[in-house]
């Protein structure tokens, strides 16, 4: 999703029978414009499908645990401690030739929850095991940005940073259906004025045309998210899968579509609970997002089972 803006639609596309399908990615997209591009995930190199999805997305490299060579710093269930990780990483890329593209998987923050001896009591416990772990994160984070700020490459560089997904809950409202996948987003660029907090909701999806356009890119391409750095707020919207259900969001309300029907809508500002389905009493409402959502789906199917998910640069046209 983040990279080649692909939804998950009933399983992941790694796991589908068309995971070989010909691709988009941040990777093959600006190696179009001459950038170099890596993926970084500190586990055993084979570890979730990363080194084959780098492959296929047509990344450059891969680094990985066998290229950090350094098993004393494994977390004994994961991967590579994240500080140490990301420091790696922001020294590795000053090795690369510019300008590039790179993406980094980190792994510290998951079940068991557990950090470095070292950084025992450092942190605030919270309310939930995974609290520390955050803490322990934020700071391997603060600490690329101090490499990274020292390296040549910074001031031209746009960081996005991004959950992969939700995790432990503590509090009642993000037991929703909404906010069980809220995550949150964060584009960064310090050569430039990116400034501000946005409420209006985006997607992992849209991550990869949000940075293109931002980049001025101007070859075609395929993605199920869209941009959210010039298009109107009315228009964007976010498309999500609840297993069984169908989510869209948009504006102040947001649409559960079973394949067949609407079963749910609800008003996100008045009803931040979800107890009060309003499906059947705003037809112009209901109407235009079911549209949406047939139309995201029948795209996704129809493109998997053609393998159009590519577009033919020479010729623009689609594949």
């Amino acid at each position: 999703s983040v990279l080649s803006s692909i939804h998950m639609y009933e399983e992941p596309f790694i796991l589908t029978p068309y995971s070989n399908n010909d691709i988009n990615s941040l990777a093959s997209c600006l190696g179009r414009k001459g950038y170099y591009s890596a993926f970084f995930h500190g586990a055993p190199n084979g570890s979730m499908g990363f080194n084959s999805y780098a492959k296929l997305a047509g990344f450059n490299d891969y680094f990985g645990m066998t290229e950090y060579n350094n098993d004393k710093d494994f977390d004994g269930y994961w991967a590579i401690w994240d500080e140490e990780f990301l420091q790696y990483y922001a020294k590795k890329m000053t090795d690369f030739p510019q300008p590039f593209v790179t993406s980094v998987f980190t792994a510290s923050s998951h079940h068991p929850f557990q950090i470095p001896q070292r950084y025992q009591g450092k942190f605030p416990a919270g309310d939930l095991p995974i609290h520390k772990c955050i803490g322990y994160t934020d700071n391997a984070l603060r600490q690329f940005f101090k490499t990274a700020s020292r390296q040549p490459w910074y001031g031209n560089t746009i960081f996005v940073l991004s959950a992969d997904h939700t995790n432990q809950v503590g509090h009642d409202e993000y037991r929703t259906d909404e906010k069980l996948y809220s995550i949150p987003i964060v584009f960064y660029y310090p050569g430039g004025d990116l400034k501000g907090m946005s409420n209006v909701p985006i997607g992992q999806s849209d991550i990869m045309p949000s940075l293109l356009t931002f980049l001025n890119y101007d070859l075609p391409y395929v993605a199920f998210g869209h941009d959210a750095v010039v298009e109107p707020d009315s228009l964007k919207y976010v498309v999500n899968y609840n297993n069984p259900l169908y989510q869209m969001i948009q504006g102040d309300y947001m649409l559960q579509f079973n394949g067949e029907k609407t079963v749910s809508l609800y008003n996100l500002k008045d009803d931040p609970m979800l107890r009060n389905n309003l499906a059947g009493q705003l037809p112009q409402v209901q109407i235009r997002m079911e549209a949406t959502v047939k139309a995201q789906a029948q795209q996704y199917m129809t493109r998997m089972v053609e393998d159009r998910l590519t577009i033919a640069t020479d010729t623009a046209t689609v594949k």
